[in-house]
Parts: C-alpha cells; structure tokens; sequence
C-alpha cells in the first residue's frame, strides 16, 4: 500500500513535469530541422565545417529524441488506465517476447532459455500491458549481463491454479542487498549515468498493481537476478 501511495503521489507530479518538458523539446527540435534545411542549402563552405556544423544537429536530435523518451516513460507513469481483461495465453506471450530479444541477446553471446510449464492456465487479464512488463524485464536482464550469459524466462501455475508467475532470471551482475527495497522506486538505477531513467521498474510495478498482482525480486551480487510476476487467473474474482 505504501509503495502504491508514493507511486500515485509521484505520478502526478511527473506527469505535469513531462508535460512542461515536452513543450520546449518540440521547438527544439523543430529548428533543428530547420537549421538542417539551411544547411543543405549552403555552399562553398569548408568541406570539414560542414561536417562538424551536420555531427552537432544530429547529436542534438539524438539528444532531444532521449529527451522525449524519458518524458514519454513520465507519462507511461502516471497514466492511470483500466485493465482492458481478456483471455491471454501466458506461455505464447512470453514466448513472443522473449523471440523479440533474442536476436539483439545472440549477438551479445546470452542465451534466452524457456521454462514454460504445460500446466500454466489461460488468465483474464490485460495483453498490451502484460507484454510491456515482460519485455521490460527481458531487456533489464539482457543489460544486466551485458555480454556472454544466461536469461531463463518461464511460467507456471501457482496457487492451486488461481494464480500463475511469470519469471524472468538472468547471470547478470546482481542487485546490492542495500538497493533491493528501493528497486521499484521511481527514478532509482543501478544503471550508469545516462543509460536509464530509473522509471522502467516503477512502471511495470504499477501495470502489474493494477491487473491485481505483485512484483518481487531476489538477487545476489555476481550471481544474478529473478523477477517473478505473480496474477490471479481471474483478477474480478480476487477482489471480491
């Protein structure tokens, strides 16, 4: 309840803030293009100036384009949508998201391993957002390994078959026992400066609240990580 109230209260407040940060970002980039636009009309300028003058409005577009994602995840945030229920296939979702990292993973010499359990039921629950936080949590592991691993991504039935979990496990670098229970805190990283926003956790663990569920973490520094999403099979039903 607690970690719920503070991401209810933070929400709002970030939602205003992306909102305020999305204004000048637009007028940024749009005289970026147009200076772009002069560029391609100059000529007899010093080949080398030219270059430089392109590099640097391509290094603000990237810029301002990373901008708009860390704004677009402030959004992401605060957004308070209903869960949409429908009949969703656990086994083939993970299996569709787990094919979408693992060409970038193979490249990185990290394995993706299935355990996908025949017995996993089918659930009422939201698909688009289920998704979101399995792939979050796929590409959290494939970035905490960083290259040569293993990320062990399955389903089972728990609860006597009212519930299922969803896991995701990888050979990563592991989480500092101190940082685990600020893990789902908005704007908390163990990632280097630049490389995340610190938002991606504390967004699955407001998907996953408000489909009925909980999200818990276990970790051991040098040996690794494993998320375990846990669902009502009917979420209507576990709040009667």
């Amino acid at each position: 309840m607690l970690q719920s109230q503070k991401l209810a209260s933070i929400g709002e407040l970030s939602a205003g803030i992306a909102h305020e940060i999305n204004n000048p970002l637009a007028i940024i980039a749009r005289e970026t293009e147009w200076l772009r636009h002069l560029l391609e009309g100059l000529t007899g300028r010093e080949t080398r100036e030219r270059a430089d003058f392109s590099d640097s409005l391509r290094e603000i577009a990237v810029q301002v384009d990373r901008c708009k994602e860390i704004t677009q995840n402030l959004l992401n945030f605060a957004r308070k949508v209903e869960p949409v229920l429908q009949e969703v296939n656990v086994n083939k979702l993970v299996q569709d998201m787990a094919k979408l990292v693992e060409r970038d993973a193979r490249e990185l010499d990290i394995v993706v391993q299935r355990e996908l359990s025949p017995e996993t039921p089918i659930i009422l629950s939201d698909a688009p957002c289920l998704r979101q936080v399995v792939l979050n949590l796929l590409n959290n592991a494939r970035q905490a390994i960083g290259k040569g691993g293993t990320i062990t991504v399955g389903s089972r039935a728990a609860m006597e078959g009212e519930e299922i979990e969803i896991f995701v496990k990888d050979t990563g670098c592991g989480i500092p026992k101190e940082h685990l229970p600020k893990i789902f805190d908005p704007f908390f990283t163990t990632k280097p400066h630049g490389k995340g926003t610190g938002l991606g956790l504390s967004i699955c663990h407001g998907i996953v609240d408000r489909l009925g569920g909980r999200i818990s973490v276990s970790s051991e520094v040098g040996k690794g990580s494993t998320f375990t999403v846990s669902l009502p099979k009917d979420p209507r039903r576990a709040r009667r």
